[in-house]
């Protein structure tokens, strides 16, 4: 049973740094291509990044392009996101979640096949 465990939400000021982890287990995490994803407040689920098995290609939607790092580290089978320079606008749940592949389009399917129970970050002052 595939298992993500999301950690490291907070509430943050603007321009703040803020890291996520990820807890896999239950599938064999270092052949799987990793991704977050995030639900804004009454939004839908947006694609924010995503990482090859290998760990040597990651992808980022636009918006967190150059303030967002993906990093995985498959001997301890964790997913991280390095967030710095947050804004408002980052507001929402963020979601670990397996996808099918990563291109420079972004990741498939965008919103992942299984996601875990998210994490609340919040980016006010």
């Amino acid at each position: 049973e595939v298992r993500l465990v999301e950690s490291g939400g907070a509430l943050v000021q603007p321009g703040g740094s803020l890291r996520l982890s990820c807890a896999a287990s239950g599938f064999a995490f270092n052949v799987v291509v990793m991704s977050w994803v995030r639900q804004a407040p009454g939004k839908g689920l947006e694609w924010v990044s995503g990482i090859s098995p290998s760990g040597r290609n990651m992808y980022y939607a636009d918006s967190v392009k150059g303030r967002f790092t993906i990093s995985r580290d498959n001997a301890e089978n964790t997913l991280s996101l390095q967030m710095n320079n947050l804004k408002t606008e980052d507001t929402a749940v963020y979601y670990c979640a397996t996808a099918s592949y990563c291109s420079g389009a972004g990741c498939y399917p965008p919103i992942g096949n299984s996601r875990g129970q998210g994490t609340q970050v919040t980016v006010s002052s």
